[in-house]
């Protein structure tokens, strides 16, 4: 468990929070896609003013991990999950699921689709009409993952998914996640949109930009976006990424930090 010092004002919540004997929710688990495209830059969607979590903060495509993320297996290439398994350090069942949120999601809420017919292509343009049908009956939960690719002959790919590190909301916040982070090259011909809904605004930026207090963000998509930033460009952060625990879970804590913020 890697920890970091909360913000001041955020300390405060959590001791107050430890003095009066809170109870902590389990956190639900979830992921989160970070689009990246030449020339470096990543994409960032602003959640909605009436989102219950985060609201009118920019942040990455992604949500919780849904049941059928993990009852119905969709076809599959790129690393097995059992390899997923053993990268994430979760049961196999739990770590596809992950994997599964993860193209989910990014498809949800950018209309970016990490799938093709085959372990070597990857779909085009998914804007279409027919394509957007699909995506809203997704999230209204009218229809499944796996039944919606296997219903247009394709396999998720998993090759195109990057893990990256993983954050666990601090204990005194009401709605807490325990969430992996993923990164991901924008497959060729594939144009992220805003679909509204639970965003109001899509940005691309440069990492280093998108850090640097233009816009409002929580502490996780600021903090992997610097550590982005560091690595200079999408080659650097390719060649860091394997280098990295994605399991070691990053916990807020309110005292002295083991790891500091930059």
């Amino acid at each position: 468990m890697v920890e970091f010092q909360l913000p001041p004002e955020m300390a405060q919540h959590a001791l107050r929070f430890a003095e009066q004997g809170g109870v902590p929710v389990e956190p639900r688990l979830a992921s989160t896609v970070v689009l990246l495209r030449e020339p470096f830059e990543a994409y960032l969607i602003r959640r909605a003013s009436t989102m219950a979590f985060a609201a009118s903060m920019y942040a990455f495509p992604g949500g919780s991990v849904d049941p059928r993320d993990a009852a119905f297996q969709p076809g599959w290439a790129g690393p097995s999950p059992a390899r997923w398994a053993a990268r994430l350090r979760l049961d196999e069942p739990v770590a596809r699921s992950v994997v599964c949120a993860a193209v989910r999601e990014v498809f949800e809420e950018s209309g970016v689709l990490l799938a093709g017919p085959d372990a070597s292509t990857v779909v085009g343009d998914v804007s279409g009409p027919d394509w957007e049908e699909a995506r809203l009956a997704l999230i209204a939960r009218e229809l499944g993952f796996a039944e919606f690719l296997g219903g247009r002959g394709l396999v998720l790919r998993s090759d195109l998914l990057v893990p990256w590190s993983r954050w666990i909301t601090p204990e005194f916040e009401p709605r807490r996640f325990d969430t992996y982070f993923f990164l991901a090259l924008l497959p060729r011909g594939q144009v992220p949109r805003d679909v509204s809904g639970e965003a109001d605004d899509t940005v691309w930026c440069p990492p280093a930009e998108a850090a640097d207090g233009r816009y409002a963000m929580m502490t996780p998509t600021l903090s992997t976006l610097r550590d982005l930033a560091k690595a200079g460009g999408i080659d650097g952060v390719l060649a860091a990424a394997p280098t990295r625990d994605p399991a070691d879970a990053i916990r807020p804590i309110a005292g002295q930090p083991k790891r500091p913020v930059m």
